[in-house]
């Protein structure tokens, strides 16, 4: 079935970029254009907004920032409606941690007080379908582990798996980009299949908790948890700080012997 073409209303004021990424932005949350649709061409926009072509770039271009939209330049290429928002979200946080306008225990802090109520949400309202896709997060990740292969994403994935499972879509995104961040630390530093095993029982065991509803052996099983891996956070946080600051020091040593030179 062929989609009916969109029309734009023409913007009065000719200036206001910001306003046509506002009009674009309600009509990708209404539905009107949804993830993998492509927008009209620039001077189709600019067109029907009445305004010029760079005004078009730069709307499209703050929305790409916000994470609505992918510009690909060339033949074949246009503006991409995408559902990249968490990643946008989940950058500014990292980047914040990095520029320590968020320090490490800050972010162990949220984390734990905000995982310790999507258990318990999910204790609420974990249906038998919630339960066998936790498990079955389990099952794949320990024959990972059985087969000498790492268990890092199912591992991740437990998390946001256990905030789905809470019923509550602040949670979902609030962990979602929380454990962006855990796992670009995490990624950087070994893991021995020991700790995977570890970290595998521990999840099956919070899931026991949550099929018995015992709501506060569940808290408790995630406050340990959170205890052992936070460890190793932080440990890999320090280990890319360090890493920074040196690279920091060998640039100005470089640049300061360029300028002696």
């Amino acid at each position: 079935m062929e989609k009916k073409p969109v029309y734009f209303n023409p913007i009065k004021n000719r200036r206001t970029f910001d306003e046509i990424s506002t009009e674009i932005k309600k009509m990708i949350i209404e539905g009107i254009f949804k993830p993998g649709d492509k927008l009209p061409s620039e001077s189709e926009i600019a067109r029907q907004f009445n305004v010029g072509r760079q005004t078009v770039r730069e709307a499209l271009r703050l929305l790409e920032l916000s994470g609505f939209l992918r510009v690909h330049k060339g033949g074949g290429g246009g503006s991409i409606i995408t559902n990249t928002i968490l990643d946008t979200i989940s950058k500014s946080l990292l980047d914040a941690v990095l520029m320590k306008n968020i320090s490490v225990a800050e972010l162990t802090r949220a984390r734990s007080d905000i995982e310790k109520l999507v258990i318990s949400q999910a204790v609420e309202n974990a249906t038998e379908e919630d339960i066998s896709i936790l498990n079955e997060n389990i099952s794949k990740g320990s024959k990972k582990i059985a087969r000498g292969v790492q268990a890092f994403e199912e591992n991740i994935g437990f998390h946001i798996l256990l905030a789905k499972t809470s019923k509550n879509g602040v949670f979902t995104i609030v962990v979602e980009s929380i454990m962006a961040i855990v796992a670009d630390f995490l990624s950087r530093i070994p893991q021995t299949l020991e700790i995977s095993t570890r970290i595998m029982g521990e999840h099956k065991q919070m899931v026991d908790a949550i099929v018995e509803r015992d709501k506060e052996r569940a808290i408790k099983l995630m406050d340990a948890h959170l205890g052992f891996v936070d460890v190793r956070f932080k440990s890999s946080f320090e280990e890319i700080a360090g890493q920074k600051k040196i690279h920091r020091e060998s640039k100005s040593a470089l640049q300061s012997e360029a300028t002696r030179t």
